[in-house]
């Protein structure tokens, strides 16, 4: 079994995840961070991060870290910690294919001994099913004989500086009782939170998975709820509010549900679960629930605006904020995309302004070309779709200055008080 001294690293993937795993790796080990995405590696290289999950200080200081294009500069490497994307295609269904890629990489260039690490969000089962027979195809080697296996699923925050990779505790699994203890030992050395060693790779696969799945059945009860008081004229904030004078009500809030995680993790589950002959009915309820709410959404706004005698056709609307969460520039399955499509079909002209994502990714994306300046007394809608401290900054008075003197200020994320918006969710 490999020595923990003699560990040398390498992440497969730059991204939210990878990048701050590889800088606190770094501080311990010798380091080399791989990504197929050249720009990416160089703007890496010239000491700036993107995603602005490390800033460029924690850079320049990760001075044991080695930023590459080329698989063979990972050839001196023995310990592979993968960390790419694992998405949804347009049919809902897993999109293993960053991971297979990955997996194929890696079985051209590990030696006997090794270890790969999968931190990939998947369904239980896929890291010794899916993954390790691609790398024994390619690499000739045994699994469990030649090569090993850990799991540790990466539990990264988009945009929190206050939980951030040392201070949450890791899972932590491997392919045998020696590689589990090696695993665990490995992420010791950076894990300031402390690591919990799972019994067995696919309890450790199934733990990230419900993580998520649990968040996600929470939000769509509390966006269906949100719905009924609307209908009943009730405040669903002051409701949760109240609720939650009670020591063990779960503090969740109505709102879209997307990004990298909540979005995407159910449907990995799901899809386990019909593999093994079981339709799962309240997950699946759940994400059809949190999926129609940018229909939802608009189906009360243009409610509102015609009961306000806004003309709904031609009509101007601002969607304030793009990307999935606040304070933060990800723009991974987004669901103000759902919003925009919903307000473009009622042949509404729709703008678009975020000040955290960048302009050319709103392109590459989604199509969508974003407003850089605010016009006043111009809007006949105004949607506060993400709660960026940019536009919390503005106050109610800022906002209403963009619209016409009749407008709708429909506030998704409880930005303004109540008293200043026209509509909340």
């Amino acid at each position: 079994m490999l020595a923990l001294e003699n560990a040398k690293i390498a992440v497969i993937g730059l991204g939210y995840v990878g990048l701050p795993l590889a800088v606190e790796f770094s501080k311990k080990f010798d380091v080399f961070g791989f990504d197929v995405n050249r720009a990416r590696v160089d703007e890496l290289q010239a000491g700036t991060d993107s995603t602005l999950e490390v800033t460029n200080e924690e850079l320049v200081n990760a001075e044991r870290l080695t930023y590459t294009c080329s698989l063979q500069d990972l050839k001196p490497c023995n310990v592979y910690i993968v960390t790419v994307p694992t998405p949804i295609d347009k049919y809902k269904q897993p999109d293993l294919r960053p991971l297979i890629k990955a997996s194929e990489m890696l079985g051209g260039i590990i030696g006997a001994g090794d270890v790969i690490i999968y931190e990939s969000t998947v369904y239980p089962g896929a890291t010794e099913e899916d993954c390790i027979p691609v790398v024994e195809r390619v690499s000739g080697l045994a699994f469990n004989k030649d090569f090993f296996a850990g799991y540790s699923p990466e539990r990264i925050n988009p945009g929190d500086k206050e939980h951030r990779v040392t201070n949450i505790l890791k899972v932590t699994s491997g392919s045998t009782p020696e590689v589990a203890d090696f695993v665990d030992a490995l992420y010791a050395k950076i894990i300031k939170a402390g690591t919990h060693k799972a019994n067995s790779i696919r309890v450790a696969e199934a733990a990230k998975v419900i993580e998520n799945t649990q968040r996600d059945v929470n939000i769509a009860l509390i966006n269906e709820l949100s719905v009924i008081f609307n209908k009943l004229n009730i405040d669903t904030l002051e409701v949760l509010e109240a609720a939650g004078t009670k020591w063990n009500f779960l503090p969740f809030r109505p709102g879209l549900v997307g990004g990298h995680c909540i979005g995407v993790d159910p449907y990995y589950l799901t899809h386990k679960a019909q593999a093994a002959g079981y339709h799962p009915e309240m997950i699946l309820a759940g994400r059809r629930l949190n999926d129609g709410m940018g229909k939802y959404v608009v189906s009360q706004l243009v409610k509102r605006m015609v009961k306000e005698r806004i003309h709904v056709e031609g009509a101007k609307v601002l969607v304030m904020g793009l990307t999935f969460k606040e304070n933060c520039p990800d723009l991974r399955n987004t669901k103000v995309v759902d919003i925009i499509n919903e307000l473009k079909d009622y042949n509404i002209d729709v703008d678009v302004v975020d000040p955290w994502c960048s302009a050319e990714e709103a392109v590459k994306e989604y199509g969508l070309e974003l407003v850089t300046e605010h016009k006043c007394d111009y809007y006949d809608a105004v949607i506060l779709a993400v709660g960026h401290d940019d536009f919390k900054k503005m106050g109610g008075q800022g906002i209403r200055k963009l619209g016409k003197s009749a407008h709708v200020l429909y506030d998704l994320k409880y930005v303004l008080p109540k008293q200043e918006v026209d509509m909340r969710l």
